[in-house]
């Protein structure tokens, strides 16, 4: 099309290219080119990226181009560990409110990306990835700012295309609980309705690769947990309770990380209810999960990287053997009885804990589909004062853009 065309005419060093896809309904835009150049290690590329090109992020996530519930992968060619030869590429993902440290939903559909395209400019080391026959399966290491993620992706019968039909696994970073059964007191400005009175809640914190708070929706006040729920009120609540657990010196305390500071924020606050949820089959069982994440985000997928900390919070309760599949659901999974992420605990590993002890942690494998939904070229025109950072209607109403 001769405006399309143009585009590439007038300066293609202002394109952004991306291709779309979704895991359970949850977005990804995987930037592949055009992101401006970085450089050192992946966290201090993500640290660059923070300082330099936020305006980039806003710009892919946020409105006119995306939206509240936008997220994203930026594809990194090199890392410290695609150097050592321990990854073949690395990511940062990026979503309304800033970056990622894991994604697990964003994860699978990388997988099929990076199977699918033979374009060395994008992926240069491509040819490393190898085909098992017997199988019908690639294996690739992905560089995420919480570590190295093994991936498998079912492919086609000549090993150059993935199969949509059949499910990514990935294999995650250390996983742990760090507090169980946490009594937090509500200060009584935060208090929700549905608390009814009460004046603490009970939680659990879990790592999976980012910090989650995990709560029972029924320990929020809510009776019917996460059946025929009424969105716009659990939403309020979690907007009130994640703002204050993050202020809560023993919140901040269950989230310091063993290896790095920066990965020592709680990222989200994962609802649960394990009375409710679609079973595929070859699980044991099944539960709900409705995630809060960035800013009043809501992850439309069972959330990777959660069920990974859900199930380290399952084992540390002694719940959750190793090999015994389980399916974690999202309201939309349940909703379309498909798209449950199946995960199971495959190693018991030890690592250094934050005070110099160890940690008792696990491997889990986590399972999903993604699929494509287009590709797109990203453009400003130099008149453009309104689309050049994004914005999002809450904060144009509230004069912060």
């Amino acid at each position: 099309m001769d405006i399309a065309q143009s585009f590439e005419q007038n300066d293609p060093r202002q394109l952004i290219r991306c291709i779309d896809m979704h895991t359970t309904g949850e977005p990804t835009r995987i930037v592949y080119s055009g992101f401006p150049p970085l450089s050192g290690t992946l966290l201090e590329q993500r640290d660059q990226a923070k300082r330099h090109h936020d305006h980039i992020r806003k710009r892919l996530m946020l409105e006119p181009r995306g939206h509240d519930g936008m997220y994203g992968a930026i594809i990194r060619p090199e890392t410290e560990l695609v150097s050592s030869g321990a990854a073949h590429i690395g990511v940062l993902f990026i979503h309304n409110e800033g970056f990622s440290t894991m994604c697990g939903h964003a994860t699978i559909a990388l997988g099929r990306f990076l199977v699918d395209t033979h374009d060395y400019t994008v992926f240069p080391r491509r040819e490393d990835l190898v085909f098992k026959a017997d199988t019908q399966t690639v294996k690739l290491n992905i560089h995420a700012p919480c570590g190295l993620v093994q991936v498998t992706v079912s492919v086609t019968a000549d090993g150059r295309k993935s199969d949509p039909s059949r499910p990514v696994t990935f294999l995650s970073t250390p996983a742990f609980a760090t507090r169980i059964q946490m009594a937090i007191p509500i200060a009584p400005e935060v208090r929700w309705p549905e608390l009814r009175g009460r004046d603490s809640i009970v939680l659990d914190v879990s790592y999976g690769g980012a910090f989650y708070a995990i709560v029972k929706a029924s320990e929020l006040g809510f009776g019917a947990g996460l059946r025929n729920l009424d969105l716009d009120a659990m939403t309020r609540c979690v907007q009130k309770l994640k703002p204050y657990l993050m202020r809560l010196p023993e919140v901040q305390a269950a989230v310091r990380h063993p290896h790095d500071q920066r990965l020592s924020f709680l990222y989200s606050v994962m609802v649960v209810d394990d009375t409710l949820g679609f079973q595929p089959d070859g699980v044991q069982g099944t539960e709900t999960g409705l995630c809060y994440f960035a800013e009043n985000q809501i992850d439309r997928s069972p959330t990777g990287s959660c069920v990974t900390a859900r199930m380290a919070l399952a084992y540390a309760k002694g719940l959750r053997p190793l090999g015994q599949r389980w399916a974690y659901n999202s309201l939309v999974s349940n909703h379309f009885k498909t798209g449950a992420f199946s995960a199971e605990i495959v190693e018991e590993v030890t690592i250094d804990g934050v005070d110099g002890g160890s940690l008792n942690a696990v491997i889990v494998q986590v399972e999903g589909q993604a699929f494509y939904t287009g590709a797109s070229v990203f453009v400003v025109e130099h008149e453009d004062r309104i689309s050049s950072s994004g914005f999002t209607m809450e904060k144009v109403a509230l004069g912060r853009v």
